[in-house]
């Protein structure tokens, strides 16, 4: 049994029919599109991995520049971190030391009921105490412990 298309050309004395022409000159231009978007899309993933692979290789040579700064500079990446938290510790020593001194001569005053003589006398001796320990702290070994 003959087709819906071939049934019209035999209708129409063996000449296609229009409409069955422009269909077929559709699909012909559809496959034509798809072909030219799957040849777009395949530049494209091409491009996309040029692209990843020089990104990896210039991540991997950043990588490679760090590990050469900090050997040269002979610290870590947290080098910023452990130096903040040394200075904090170095800054509540001395003020510690101080603000202790201080308060023993104020109560040592207060009970003897002197003049500011103890006061000024453990205040001072809280900045050397402060001072020491700043001391201790700098002539440390970076790895040592305590």
């Amino acid at each position: 049994m003959p087709s819906g298309g071939a049934r019209r050309v035999a209708e129409r004395g063996g000449q296609p029919d229009k409409d069955q022409q422009e269909q077929d000159e559709g699909h012909g231009n559809e496959r034509r599109e798809e072909e030219r978007r799957e040849h777009e899309n395949e530049g494209l993933r091409a491009r996309l991995d040029r692209l990843s692979n020089a990104l990896d290789a210039q991540g991997e040579g950043d990588k490679a520049s760090d590990a050469a700064k900090t050997g040269r500079d002979g610290g870590s990446p947290g080098t910023i971190g452990n130096a903040m938290g040394l200075a904090f510790r170095v800054l509540s020593e001395f003020v510690a030391a101080v603000i202790v001194g201080g308060l023993i001569g104020w109560w040592i005053d207060r009970v003897a009921g002197t003049t500011p003589a103890f006061l000024v006398t453990f205040l001072l001796m809280g900045a050397a105490a402060g001072i020491w320990n700043v001391y201790r702290i700098a002539i440390k070994t970076p790895g040592s412990e305590g």
